[in-house]
């Protein structure tokens, strides 16, 4: 059986994917803005989005052995609140799937289906901190938000979980200035097992038109269906 990052067990509890898209906001900003303030303005202005994205994933070391590093890419989609869809091409066919009441993990090769309660699998995860609200306010109860020093051409936030004992250890979201206004351009997550999660966004669509369908996922037919 392959072993990847998505299958199960990470991809419930981290989301790192997830999360989420580089998303171009509706008006310009100074430079000498607050990095918080910009990720302020992006949770205010993109209801909808879309994305390509490559994600870096980096196991820590073990009994002397370097880390492990693996790279997946595919699309990303999102509708305020808490609608969101990742769509894995490589290395393996896998979608990702949040309804706004079930996260749904397709296993292509498997033809496996994993479905779990939404509110219980994303707390205070990525994905939960870019689509489940369009105020960061009302984050504010789960995460706690700094700003870091540029770098990389980037404005950095790092979103803190209230929670120590969840799956995340902290959050940080890289803005990038662009000519009509701030992107996000990646998610760079740790987890509490020592793993990293880094997200790099491109060809970002701010408030597209996405269809009702984007969010809806049926079991294929003959797929095993897990409930945990």
């Amino acid at each position: 059986m392959k072993n990847n990052f998505w299958s199960r067990h990470h991809a419930l509890a981290l989301l790192g994917q997830i999360c989420l898209l580089g998303l171009v906001l509706a008006w310009g900003v100074p430079a000498h803005a607050d990095a918080v303030d910009l990720l302020a303005q992006y949770m205010k202005q993109a209801s909808s989005g879309r994305a390509q994205f490559t994600q870096v994933v980096t196991s820590p070391s073990r009994a002397g052995q370097a880390p492990r590093a693996k790279t997946s890419s595919g699309s990303f989609e999102f509708q305020r609140p808490g609608k969101f869809r990742f769509d894995y091409q490589k290395p393996f066919v896998q979608a990702l799937v949040a309804d706004g009441q079930t996260l749904w993990l397709h296993d292509v090769d498997l033809n496996q289906v994993t479905a779990r309660p939404q509110a219980q699998v994303l707390g205070a995860t990525p994905a939960a901190l870019l689509t489940s609200a369009s105020d960061l306010q009302a984050l504010k109860k789960d995460f706690q938000f700094s700003s870091e020093p540029d770098q990389g051409g980037l404005k950095w936030v790092r979103a803190t979980p209230l929670t120590p004992d969840g799956p995340i250890r902290n959050v940080m979201v890289g803005l990038r200035a662009a000519a009509s206004g701030p992107e996000l351009a990646m998610l760079d997550v740790q987890d509490s097992l020592g793993q990293r999660s880094v997200l790099s966004f491109s060809a970002v669509e701010t408030n597209p038109v996405l269809p009702a369908s984007t969010f809806v996922f049926k079991a294929p037919a003959g797929a095993d269906v897990i409930r945990p």
